[in-house]
């Protein structure tokens, strides 16, 4: 910019002592294009001041879906046979409640699995027994037990059932925030027998939240 301003002084220098006051207004009006296109490339070079157009976004945090009749469990028609619910118990730990209608009578297993799959015909998609530590099936296996082996569901004879099982504080896995698949087996969970106690076939599932009001 200061060459452009000492150009412009020399250039009023010759002219004045020439031309007289129509020089004067030439000058006058070049040496104010010329201010006019500096404030201009200054104002252009300018950048907004960081963060001026940007807006801050909120983390996300997850949400379980409501449960307002609990969470659908399907057998392998996609029918609904139940609903399983979900409270936490600031004494004893995550309390896991089914009601059921439409199972053939007799005893299931239920167990937590792995993968909040629930993809018929047959619901491998769950994967294994829900065991962060690593043990194996059942509450009678001196090596045992699976976070995810909840135990039995006693099903009568017009096909309905309800239980409550207690998943202990110590065997919750804090960090799981998503869905956790709960599959009904086809015969009873014989609480000893790895990997899944002889309890034959899964013949329902159901993708369930953790509850924390």
């Amino acid at each position: 910019m200061r060459p452009a301003v000492d150009n412009v002084c020399r250039v009023m220098a010759l002219r004045l002592s020439d031309k007289g006051s129509q020089v004067m207004r030439e000058i006058i009006l070049f040496g104010g294009a010329l201010i006019v296109a500096g404030c201009s490339q200054q104002s252009g070079d300018r950048q907004p001041p960081i963060g001026a157009d940007r807006t801050a976004t909120a983390p996300t945090v997850f949400t379980p879906p409501p449960d307002p009749s609990g969470w659908p469990i399907l057998d392998r028609m996609n029918k609904q046979v139940g609903m399983v619910f979900t409270r936490l118990d600031a004494k004893r730990g995550v309390l896991v409640m089914l009601d059921t209608a439409g199972l053939p009578p007799g005893r299931h297993g239920v167990h937590i699995h792995q993968v909040a799959k629930c993809e018929k015909p047959n619901f491998e998609s769950a994967g294994s027994h829900w065991n962060g530590t690593h043990k194996e099936h059942g509450h009678l296996n001196p090596l045992g037990y699976h976070a995810g082996d909840l135990g039995n569901l006693t099903v009568g004879a017009d096909g309905k059932g309800q239980a409550t099982f207690v998943v202990a504080s110590k065997d919750w896995d804090s960090s799981a925030t998503g869905g956790l698949p709960l599959v009904i087996h086809a015969s009873a969970d014989d609480e000893r027998t790895d990997p899944s106690g002889n309890s034959g076939e899964r013949i329902a599932c159901g993708i369930f939240y953790l509850r924390r009001d």
